[in-house]
């Protein structure tokens, strides 16, 4: 069960502000919910800012009550929709952000997103000594600080569930099927999807297996009697990996096939984890404003709701665990 820190209020603020930023991510619902509940709940007025940052430039904050989050726990996506703003690399830009929500008379602003929005609400804070605070929401997990973020689980889930589905069609046609799961730089959905859901081997970008041992991996699974295998692979930055090492498989002579679960992963209905982490950090990101604290980004340790400062969160590595990629070789043997 989470741990949430019990903190005074030394801040009394009349009204935040919060909005989404980048991907979308399921869960982010569930975290929206508990920053307008538990702000009201404290007699701190709540609006919320469509599509992030560029809604926010535009003036799009609307008021929001405890019946505007209502039925939408469940809910995938983010019902404040959400944008990537280029403009807010401007420092110019930035500061008039800051002068809206001051005119609107918010005291606070909670942003829902990953390292990129971070960046954004850390400059604004440093440059303007407006208070902002962050929710990690993205799918990959490759946020720094924390280690977990909303929607991880849901789309792990998800991917899971594809290969399992997947697996069917694999054992009936004898194929090998190579599963692209999301992921640019960062392994996470790939290493715990192949591990959850069986696979005989794992590509990520943080590991490089040549082809001749995925080979040999496939060939160890033929002579158990395996006539099909599943390959999870992290899609890269490289668009068409899954295609290439399905061409270099094919060469070798396996009949192989590919399947790109891409935005599916994104989507759906949030996970009972991921609503819980949600509801959790939502709370405790105006619980935190209220205690002071900002320029800061709510992180998930041992199992414990923790308040990490922007500055070792943005542009932080992530580091795989070693050992899950040892351990999914070894059951794949």
């Amino acid at each position: 069960m989470l741990q949430i820190p019990h903190l005074p209020e030394t801040r009394k603020l009349k009204a935040l502000a919060v909005l989404t930023s980048g991907g979308d991510a399921p869960g982010m619902n569930a975290a929206i919910r508990a920053v307008v509940r538990y702000a009201i709940a404290k007699d701190c007025a709540v609006y919320g800012v469509t599509k992030g940052y560029s809604g926010l430039l535009e003036g799009q904050i609307q008021p929001m009550e405890a019946s505007s989050v209502a039925n939408i726990i469940q809910r995938g996506g983010t019902i404040l929709k959400t944008d990537r703003c280029e403009a807010f690399f401007r420092k110019a830009v930035r500061r008039e952000a800051a002068h809206i929500l001051q005119r609107k008379g918010i005291e606070g602003l909670v942003v829902i997103g990953g390292d990129g929005s971070f960046t954004g609400a850390h400059l604004m804070e440093n440059e303007t000594g407006f208070p902002t605070i962050g929710i990690p929401g993205t799918i990959d997990n490759d946020i720094a600080g924390t280690e977990d973020t909303i929607g991880f689980d849901t789309a792990v889930n998800t991917a899971v569930d594809a290969i399992d589905r997947i697996r069917d069609t694999a054992s009936s046609h004898d194929r090998i099927f190579v599963v692209e799961v999301m992921g640019r730089s960062s392994g996470y959905i790939a290493l715990q999807t192949g591990i959850g859901g069986g696979a005989e081997t794992v590509l990520v970008p943080e590991r490089k297996i040549p082809v001749s041992k995925i080979c040999d991996t496939i060939e160890r699974g033929i002579r158990r009697g395996k006539t099909s295998s599943i390959i999870v692979l992290a899609e890269g930055r490289t668009p068409g990996n899954a295609q290439v090492l399905a061409q270099k498989l094919e060469d070798r002579g396996y009949a192989t096939k590919v399947c790109i679960l891409g935005h599916t992963q994104r989507g759906g209905t949030p996970t009972a984890h991921d609503r819980m982490l949600a509801s959790a950090m939502g709370a405790s990101a105006v619980a935190h404003l209220m205690a002071g604290h900002s320029n800061s980004m709510i992180g998930c340790r041992d199992n414990r709701i923790q308040l990490v400062p922007f500055k070792d969160v943005i542009g932080g590595k992530k580091t795989l665990s070693t050992a899950l990629l040892d351990l999914g070789a070894v059951l794949a043997t």
